[in-house]
């Protein structure tokens, strides 16, 4: 989830001005000793107008890969803004959730003391497979069984939420999980659930290229694992919705 740097963070005084904005950040979160995969998020060790120098440097970095593929960007309309326009959509858009905090969610008590279940979704999600950087599409559904010490979100804040997780490159298996522990931690239910469908373009546009085949999996927590007769309404309420 969020990462916080720590006292450890070395300052940028240290730092030679010419050194690349990738490094300083990178140098800020080894210093805090914390991790900066793929589908973390390092929001809080980018200092203001920072991705504004990121976008930049990735721009080079994209038009240096253009050159190597032996496009000519200088004569080719079509490709002279490529670059630009890449890094935009990575760092603003489909990888989003890495380089930007959190999304406000305004969280109520359960003063009604709620206690049955509820299920939300399908909330369509789009990410990309950190394997090979192709677009993952598909949606989420989410059950929770609240408790009355639960806090309770608005219905569009669970598609904020799970759209930050799945704004970075992932993987199916991990971004459930990325899910699960998020609502877990805002909500504190008795019982959550996350089931994901989605297509997969790894498999579709490249390698086998199956356009057919997509991959289900979920997370269930608290009572929703432990309760077999919850599971099962869930599931079934989940089905009949996808019909």
């Amino acid at each position: 989830m969020t990462n916080s740097p720590s006292s450890a963070v070395a300052t940028d005084a240290s730092v030679d001005e010419g050194t690349p904005v990738s490094v300083r950040i990178r140098e800020r979160i080894k210093a805090a000793q914390r991790r900066f995969h793929a589908n973390d998020n390092i929001a809080d060790f980018i200092e203001p107008g920072e991705l504004a120098l990121l976008l930049d440097e990735v721009q080079g970095k994209m038009a240096e890969v253009l050159s190597s593929l032996v496009i000519d960007t200088a004569s080719d309309h079509n490709t002279q803004d490529t670059a630009r326009r890449v890094a935009k959509m990575f760092l603003t858009e489909v990888y989003k959730g890495r380089y930007q905090p959190a999304p406000a969610v305004t969280e109520f008590p359960n003063v009604e003391r709620l206690n049955e279940l509820m299920i939300v979704g399908p909330i369509t999600v789009r990410s990309a497979c950190s394997h090979h950087l192709c677009p993952i599409i598909g949606k989420v559904w989410i059950g929770v069984m609240p408790n009355e010490h639960s806090n309770l979100i608005g219905l569009s804040k669970y598609a904020r939420l799970v759209d930050w997780i799945m704004s970075r490159p992932q993987i199916q298996e991990e971004a459930v999980t990325q899910v699960a522990d998020l609502l877990q931690s805002r909500m504190n239910p008795d019982g959550l659930a996350v089931v994901m469908e989605a297509d997969h373009f790894c498999m579709q546009w490249r390698g086998v290229k199956d356009m057919d085949s997509k991959m289900i999996n979920s997370v269930m927590r608290g009572s929703f694992l432990k309760d077999a007769n919850l599971r099962r309404e869930f599931l079934s309420l989940l089905n009949q919705r996808k019909a």
